[in-house]
């Protein structure tokens, strides 16, 4: 329907009135969204009575997700990410009606979003289920598929962190050790008859091993200096939403920290999940039953 270009460097917009969000127990089915309708419906149209109307909504939906606004203000109201849409569909027996549910990211309930739009709910639909497909190939290309492997890595990473600092607590408990012996040797000894050990050296006349790695030093003016530790660059990039700089279709293929590594597990199991549109499910994985 739209270019991939479109929905990954910009975002397809529509317009439609926003009946609500509500609490349902299961991520998928019809009968959920169903039951999920009837309530937001009835609620309403006791609103309605009351002489409350419907808002009006700006839906943009692009490979970060479905965002959802204020038309006038461009507020953001919701910003459902696609990975976190596990169910998308157009009421057939209602044809302004469309609906998906969405992984709330604080609260992790699932929330039914509900939609009357007069002649586009089939084809919002069938946008949202061409952004996730498309969102999960960039995220397979990116490197999205290689998650489990850096988890493992950063793993390993931090068991060889963990001893270093123990062979270090080691280290200083020989070294309290040797103080204690020299003290005792200098003190049961007649003066003069020990000669101290050179600090250089441990008790048996060895150099202490030091897993700390030694950098040559840079010379300055005012003497040496070890070299400086690189540090990122203070320039903050944003997506086309504006959101936080983390992009996961950018992620290549470096070691991440944890909050990091987190958002690309969650990201990774969201898409494995799949979307399923119209008893269609989105996945690209062919050893999935349900493609």
């Amino acid at each position: 329907m739209h270019t991939p270009e479109a929905l990954s460097k910009h975002y397809i917009p529509y317009n439609a009135k926003f009946l609500g969000s509500t609490e349902v127990e299961q991520p998928k089915g019809t009968e959920v969204v169903r039951d999920a309708v009837r309530k937001l419906k009835f609620a309403r149209h006791i609103k309605k009575s009351e002489g409350q109307k419907i808002p009006k909504v700006e839906l943009q939906i692009s490979i970060y997700g479905v965002k959802i606004l204020e038309p006038k203000t461009k507020e953001v109201q919701h910003n459902c990410q696609l990975h976190r849409i596990s169910f998308c569909a157009d009421d057939k027996t209602d044809k302004r009606i469309f609906t998906f549910i969405c992984k709330d990211s604080e609260s992790n309930k699932h929330l039914c979003y509900v939609f009357d739009s007069e002649k586009c709910a089939e084809e919002i639909t069938l946008t949202i289920g061409q952004a996730f497909d498309l969102a999960y190939r960039k995220f397979l290309e990116s490197g999205g598929k290689d998650v489990e492997t850096r988890k493992q890595i950063a793993g390993l990473q931090k068991r060889i962190q963990d001893l270093e600092t123990e062979n270090m607590e080691l280290k200083n408990k020989v070294q309290d050790l040797e103080n204690r012996l020299r003290i005792t040797q200098v003190s049961t000894s007649p003066a003069g008859s020990v000669m101290p050990k050179s600090p250089s050296t441990d008790i048996f006349d060895m150099i202490p091993f030091s897993p700390v790695s030694h950098q040559s030093p840079i010379s300055t003016r005012n003497g040496t200096q070890p070299p400086p530790v690189p540090s990122r660059s203070a320039e903050i990039k944003r997506d086309l939403f504006g959101a936080e700089p983390f992009d996961p279709f950018n992620c290549g293929a470096g070691d991440f920290p944890p909050d990091i590594q987190s958002k690309l597990d969650e990201m990774q199991e969201g898409f494995k999940m799949g979307l399923t549109l119209e008893g269609t499910v989105f996945c690209l994985d062919p050893l999935d039953s349900r493609c």
